[in-house]
Order: C-alpha cells, then sequence, then structure tokens
C-alpha cells in the first residue's frame, strides 16, 4: 500500500480534500468531468464496485491497516493491482485529519474519485420504465434520502434538474448509503414536455384538490412513468404541474398537511413499483 504520512496541511494534492468546495470539485477539470469526495468505507467501496476511478484517500492512522487495506484490495479487484499501487494513502491522526477537511469524519476514512460523463437524455431513458424526477430540491439530504429509496423500491433511474443538489457531494452520498453509484442518474435541464413527447406519463406530486390518489390504476397502469418531485416547501411550480399529465397526491390524515419530499418519494415509489 502506498501510505503517504501527513506532516504538513499545505500539500498541494491535498486541496482537493481541505480547500476546494464541492463547486470547485464539480468544476475541476472542465470542460471534462470532475471529482468528487466519498465518505466511509461503504460508500467508497459502493464507488469503486461502480467503476468510478479513485485518485486517493485520506485515513485516519488506526484504520490505515484496516479499512483502507479493505478498500485498496477492492480497488486491485476493480482496477487492477497496478492502479492499487499508485493510489496514495494519506495517513495522519484524527485531530490533524480534522483540522485538514475543518469537519469530524465519519468512519475515519475520505476517498477522491473521477466522475465520469453523463449520457444524453434519450438514450439514457432508453428502457426505462419508472423514473424520478427532481425539481429544483437543493437540500443534499433530501436528494441522497430520494435516491436511497428509488433504488431500494426499485425505480429505473433518478434525474435531477440543474439547480438540484448534487447526489454526488459528499453528504448526499452519504445518506444515500452510496446508492447514487448504484442507480442510474442523470443531471440535465428537463423539460417535461420532452418526458411527454418521448411516451412518458409524467405525475405532479402536489397537494392539490384537483388530483388523482397515488393508487390509481391510470398510475399503476402507465407504461412509462415519470415521478416528478418539487423542492422543499414550495413544492413544484404551477407552469410544471401544469405541464404533468396527472396531478397526484397521498392522502393526509389528523390534519397533517404534507410529507417531506423524502418521505413522500419513497410512499410513491414503493406504490408505482408494487407488483401486485
Amino acid at each position: 500500500m502506498n501510505t503517504v504520512e501527513i506532516e504538513s496541511l499545505d500539500t498541494e494534492e491535498l486541496n482537493i480534500y481541505s480547500k476546494l468546495s464541492e463547486v470547485q470539485l464539480l468544476r475541476y477539470n472542465e470542460p471534462k468531468p470532475g471529482i468528487f469526495i466519498a465518505e466511509s468505507p461503504n460508500v467508497i467501496l459502493r464507488a469503486i464496485d461502480a467503476g468510478y476511478e479513485p485518485i486517493s484517500l485520506l485515513v485516519q492512522t488506526e484504520l490505515a491497516d484496516k479499512e483502507a487495506k479493505i478498500v485498496i484490495d477492492r480497488i486491485a479487484e476493480r482496477f487492477g493491482k497496478d492502479k492499487a499501487d499508485e493510489i496514495k494513502v494519506y495517513v495522519a491522526g484524527l485531530d490533524v485529519i480534522n483540522k485538514l477537511t475543518g469537519f469530524a469524519m465519519t468512519r475515519g476514512i475520505l476517498a477522491a474519485f473521477k466522475r465520469k460523463p453523463m449520457k444524453e437524455m434519450e438514450s439514457y431513458l432508453v428502457g426505462k420504465k419508472r423514473i424520478a424526477v427532481l425539481y429544483d430540491i437543493v437540500n443534499p439530504t433530501n436528494v441522497g434520502a430520494i435516491v436511497r429509496s428509488a433504488a431500494a423500491l426499485g425505480m429505473d433511474g433518478v434525474m435531477l434538474t440543474d439547480n438540484c443538489a448534487d447526489p454526488f457531494y459528499r453528504r448526499a452520498a452519504r445518506v444515500s448509503m452510496g446508492t447514487v453509484f448504484q442507480i442510474p442518474l442523470m443531471k440535465v435541464d428537463i423539460t417535461i414536455e420532452r418526458l411527454n413527447e418521448l411516451g412518458f406519463t409524467t405525475i405532479a406530486m402536489a397537494l392539490k384538490d384537483d388530483s388523482l390518489s397515488i393508487s390509481d390504476r391510470k398510475i399503476k397502469e402507465a407504461d412509462k412513468l415519470a415521478v416528478v418531485l418539487g423542492t422543499e416547501g414550495e413544492g413544484l411550480p404551477d407552469d410544471v404541474i401544469d405541464e404533468c399529465t396527472y396531478t397526484v397526491k397521498i392522502p393526509m390524515y389528523h390534519g397533517v398537511d404534507s410529507l417531506n419530499v423524502a418521505a413522500a418519494s419513497a410512499v410513491a415509489f414503493y406504490e408505482i413499483c408494487s407488483r401486485e
């Protein structure tokens, strides 16, 4: 294992962990795809299994022969021993790492990865019957939770508008338990009209009186279905709702007026993906 003991916080190679914001990481290789930071062993391993190329690791000293070794062994399996041997594993005590990153790490290990280019919208949608469309959802925690539900409950993919929080942000990826690397994602300037043209029944999740129940057979029996979810608090804009084939809401009880968007997504995905 190519271990490098950290003695200085000014090492240029560590800037991706210490000085660059997530937006700067996203634009790191423009016009090519940027990089992202993954946190915790499970998330890192899922990124490797999904074919994302690692750049380096930053590890707490006590974990160098434990979690770091597991990660390096997985890199060797996925990318070959030569690649595993060249990956630098930066090692330092937890107090040094916390100063370097500016936050307390979860499970004591971070990894930097290269992003992959995303497909064009039409090719991305080939073969997909059930997709989620995240419209301007800016909270990374909600994005990660929605992606996790989509993966767990049988959705074929998740599309995100350009204004959404990036699903590969450290917090989003961690909340998703690494499922952002397992389910097909696409971030694009999405138009509901184009999805309709491509044969999708589009449903706007909104608290409108003129709406269908999520269990309506028109929804369950649609050949291709896109579930459109809006941002926290404000929900979907009226013009987006108007462009959708149907408006759908989840019945509420005990005077509760709404669910968090991540919770609502799980209910919707379960209902529309149910095989019964």
